[in-house]
């Protein structure tokens, strides 16, 4: 394992994962339910920076690795499949939509570890519709976090709304890897 600026970032972001759900654990004397929302966000939002900022640092200092490559999207994933357990138990998210999202991301691991095996990873490389898929996540989660309103804005309903929209991206990207995948494997 290389230990250099990018992976230290996406440790940290692994890191903070358990951080985002014990706030919710907190007594009342210590966080009241308004701050929990607002710690728990932070939090969230702070490790979804550490997301980009990490891959960032890494093509720009050329710092790549094999370990990196590998942990950024296992980080990512435990990120948000945490955080949507999370929601779910809050009763804030859909446990459907939960349900689709976890289901896809397993689903799409599997499938890139599968075509990395037949030398085909590239075929399953990130499309631009997971990246929207990702973005509009990464957004959700945060307001659904937070939950209450803020300068008249309808926090939770536009998490809600961002989540349904995750949840059809997650499907559409889903059937888009699947599709590029079976066109490998119609080769072979």
């Amino acid at each position: 394992m290389e230990f250099n600026l990018p992976n230290a970032l996406t440790w940290a972001r692994i890191v903070m994962i358990p951080m985002v759900l014990a706030v919710f654990f907190l007594p009342a004397e210590m966080l009241s339910p308004h701050h929990q929302n607002a710690v728990a966000c932070a939090l969230f939002v702070v490790a979804a920076v550490t997301d980009w900022f990490d891959g960032y640092l890494a093509r720009r200092l050329g710092l790549t690795s094999a370990f990196g490559a590998f942990l950024d999207p296992v980080a990512d994933k435990l990120m948000v499949c945490a955080a949507l357990v999370l929601l779910v138990w809050l009763d804030r998210c859909n446990v459907l939509l939960a349900f689709i999202i976890i289901g896809r991301e397993l689903t799409i691991s599997a499938l890139r570890e599968w075509m990395a095996q037949l030398g085909k990873s590239r075929s399953v490389a990130v499309s631009f519709i997971g990246k929207l898929k990702t973005t509009a996540q990464m957004v959700a989660i945060p307001l659904l976090l937070f939950q209450d309103d803020l300068l008249g804005l309808p926090i939770h309903k536009m998490g809600v709304i961002l989540m349904w929209v995750a949840a059809v991206l997650t499907l559409w990207s889903m059937i888009y890897y699947m599709r590029k995948a079976m066109a490998v494997l119609n080769e072979k």
